[in-house]
């Protein structure tokens, strides 16, 4: 690798660490408010497809508005949500998910019993719903739907064998190529042009009968 192109990386790396180090870590209030399981749906479409109103995400999550509308507030509350001040009107008022990065692991939060059973619960909803939104993707595309996007797709798993650095610099390696697209198609629209959500896992496997 020529030593301009190591330069490049070494300074993108940089970038996605120094970004991500800014990354909002939700307080033990924030994740007591989030919580529950639809408050984690509707944070979830929040940031996957936009602004929403009560009413379009009660008919999105098959709830009545007054729900929604509860829920949103609560979030709002703790600044997970805000109101989209260049939409809406005085009878339909639209949410969003500020721009920016945010952590659930809080090293504060679990050191109480209340912080760990609420990080838990916001994980695991969270997690869940991904889950679903990849089966449901699998499944589509069993039954032939989506064939335009079958070759822009990548499910995959691999198994490497790394120390905690190098674990780190693979990991800012991936964040890096990740900012990249977000910042580069964040507000794009036109034709085929859907949300995509970008998934990736890195963490190390336990230990098999004492082996390392």
């Amino acid at each position: 690798m020529a030593e301009n192109e190591t330069d490049d990386q070494a300074d993108a790396l940089a970038r996605a660490e120094q970004r991500h180090n800014e990354d909002r870590v939700l307080d033990s209030g924030a994740l007591r408010a989030l919580a529950h399981p639809l408050r984690v749906k509707i944070y979830d479409i929040l940031s996957q497809y936009g602004p929403q109103t009560a009413s379009s995400l009660a008919e999105r999550l098959g709830e009545s508005s007054g729900s929604t509308s509860y829920h949103l507030r609560a979030l709002a509350k703790h600044d997970l949500i805000r109101e989209a001040e260049d939409r809406g009107t005085g009878r339909e008022r639209w949410w969003e998910r500020p721009i920016g990065g945010v952590s659930f692991a809080n090293p504060d939060a679990m050191t109480t019993p209340a912080g760990r059973a609420a990080t838990q619960v916001v994980m695991t909803e969270f997690l869940r719903n991904r889950n679903e939104q990849l089966l449901d993707f699998v499944n589509r595309g069993i039954g032939g739907e989506d064939e335009i996007w079958q070759e822009g797709t990548l499910i995959s798993t691999a198994t490497a064998r790394l120390t905690p650095e190098q674990s780190k610099e693979l990991a800012l390696k991936i964040m890096a190529l990740i900012d990249e697209a977000v910042d580069n198609y964040r507000n794009q629209t036109g034709e085929d042009v859907r949300p995509v959500t970008i998934r990736a896992d890195l963490f190390p496997l336990p230990q098999l009968g004492g082996q390392s």
